[in-house]
């Protein structure tokens, strides 16, 4: 767990010990989850910065085991409700106190309930009326209840939503709009079947038997213990609350986020002047994960979630992938962990990078080359893990690149 920052003398140790413990989370929800790294980071970001995040995609695309695995990884109160248009209030927001309501005074019980938790899941949140959801905003925005004449904080740090589809109905955008981050999850392709069995196996007995396992390249299961809280609500509380520290951005950042910003806007895609802002935590918080106190051109990646229809995600990606791509190619040591659990697609983007820069002709020192030596394997360890010839055709490139680099001057004889 992580010690509240005190002094500025170890700050950066707790930001350190901070980032340690949400890679370690985004480590084990990744052996469980194929694919889903990004949707993973993200929801551990807005959990930083304290926003919230809604997944759209079909049925059995793992939304609701991703945040149900999440929430059992943080040490904080939990709520999780499954919406229909047929919900209560009261099954959310608690009972009516029949002793006060003797009294004259109509008010809810709140024990255990939406209202006194850290961090919520609703599935299906779109499908809930208006009732519902009047009382909703109220909570996400204000992060506070009215419960009869008293208003009641609410300590509420992240709420997680989860759809089969985007909402079209004006009525509902108003929701919509509260989640700053718009993920979508989709069913895998034939490159992650085998991959795909194998982690649903060890979900399926996670269910049935409260232990997961893990299915080695052999095709034995080796067991696992129970899940554990990673880090707590108090925690993620304390780096909020020194939250200014990673607050400031210097101009060169801001000139290229005003410029992604207006190019976006022109495709027609709207960002309110308020998203633009709370986006900045967002950036902020991807840096914490990372264990930096400042952001950089990587964490515009996020900018990749923030469409409000599904036909404007791949306008994003044209949008934002030269700009996070260029940063990484021009910093290949900060580049991301690829692990065992990374997808064909991630390697591929990330062999590409790799290979870019061994063929450019930049001149690169001892400690670059080491760096994609090491990446090299990295991506060779990962697809190793992977079925299909697709995989096996990678692994060729990946050794010849290695030959590349061993032939180079510095590492030849």
């Amino acid at each position: 767990m992580v010690a509240p920052p005190t002094t500025p003398r170890n700050f950066a140790v707790d930001v350190a010990r901070a980032s340690a413990s949400f890679q370690e989370l985004a480590r084990q929800m990744g052996s469980q989850f194929l694919d889903k790294q990004e949707i993973i980071r993200l929801m551990t970001v807005s959990a930083i910065a304290g926003e919230h995040m809604v997944i759209v995609g079909p049925p059995g695309t793992a939304k609701s085991a991703m945040i149900d695995m999440f929430a059992k990884l943080i040490d904080a109160k939990y709520f999780e409700y499954l919406l229909t248009r047929f919900t209560e209030p009261n099954e959310l927001f608690g009972p009516v106190d029949i002793s006060a309501f003797r009294e004259g005074r109509y008010t809810r019980r709140l024990e255990g309930m939406l209202p006194t938790a850290e961090i919520v899941f609703l599935d299906e949140i779109f499908k809930s009326n208006s009732a519902i959801l009047n009382s909703l905003l109220h909570v996400i925005n204000e992060r506070k209840f009215q419960n009869g004449p008293d208003v009641i904080a609410v300590p509420l740090i992240s709420l997680y939503a989860a759809s089969n589809e985007v909402p079209n109905d004006e009525n509902l955008a108003a929701m919509f709009d509260r989640f700053l981050v718009r993920v979508l999850s989709d069913n895998l392709d034939s490159y992650h079947f085998h991959e795909l069995m194998k982690k649903g196996v060890s979900l399926e007995l996670r269910k049935m038997t409260g232990r997961g396992v893990t299915i080695d390249a052999s095709g034995q299961a080796r067991p696992m213990g129970p899940l554990q809280p990673i880090i707590s609500s108090r925690d993620l509380r304390a780096i909020q609350q020194n939250f200014d520290k990673f607050m400031q951005f210097p101009e060169e950042f801001l000139t290229k986020y005003k410029g992604l910003i207006f190019q976006i806007r022109s495709e027609g895609i709207s960002v309110s002047d308020r998203r633009a802002v709370k986006l900045l935590k967002l950036f902020a918080a991807s840096a914490v994960f990372d264990g930096r106190t400042r952001v950089h051109d990587g964490d515009f990646f996020v900018l990749r979630h923030i469409w409000n229809n599904l036909d404007q995600v791949e306008l994003l990606e044209e949008i934002v992938n030269p700009v996070v791509d260029s940063y990484y190619r021009e910093h290949p040591d900060e580049r991301r962990f690829i692990g065992p659990s990374a997808s064909l697609d991630d390697l591929l983007t990330e062999l590409g990078l790799i290979r870019e820069l061994l063929t450019s002709g930049t001149e690169l020192s001892d400690i670059q080359l080491f760096s994609q030596l090491k990446n090299l394997n990295e991506i060779k360890v990962a697809l190793a893990t992977l079925p299909g010839d697709a995989a096996s055709r990678m692994i060729r490139e990946v050794d010849q690149l290695l030959e590349t680099v061993f032939a180079s001057s510095k590492f030849g004889l």
